[in-house]
Formats: structure tokens, sequence, C-alpha cells
């Protein structure tokens, strides 16, 4: 597991794309550890024409911080 911080993909909204209420990435947000090999879709809107895939390590400007349940 690699802990994930404010920033990085594992903590924003945008992770998981359409899929960011699975319960997966619910605990990620809530515990802030990640299979380091995950690999989700980015859902931010700039992004979608590329179809980007992002570990929960990478970060791009477009961090929006998840809300956690």
């Amino acid at each position: 597991m690699v802990s994930i911080s404010d920033g990085q993909c594992g903590a924003c909204a945008h992770f998981g794309g359409d899929h960011a209420n699975d319960q997966q990435l619910v605990q990620i947000r809530i515990s802030h550890q990640a299979e380091p090999d995950m690999v989700q879709p980015c859902g931010l809107p700039d992004n979608a024409a590329h179809a980007l895939k992002v570990s929960p390590l990478s970060g791009c400007d477009g961090f929006t911080a998840a809300k956690v349940a």
C-alpha cells in the first residue's frame, strides 16, 4: 500500500471518473491508502478527450478534493 496526500489523484473528486463513488474508491479517500499498481480513469472534464488513466499517486492542476462520505 502507498499513502495518498491531498493534491494527489487518489484524494481527488475526479479519480475514478463515473465510478468515483465505488466502495474501493471511498475506502481510499477514508484511509488515504491505495494499491501502488491501481489505475483509474480521470474524470476531469479537461482530460475527457484523452481518456486519461491515472494512479492514486498522480496529480495535476485540476485537483478537487473529494468529499468523504
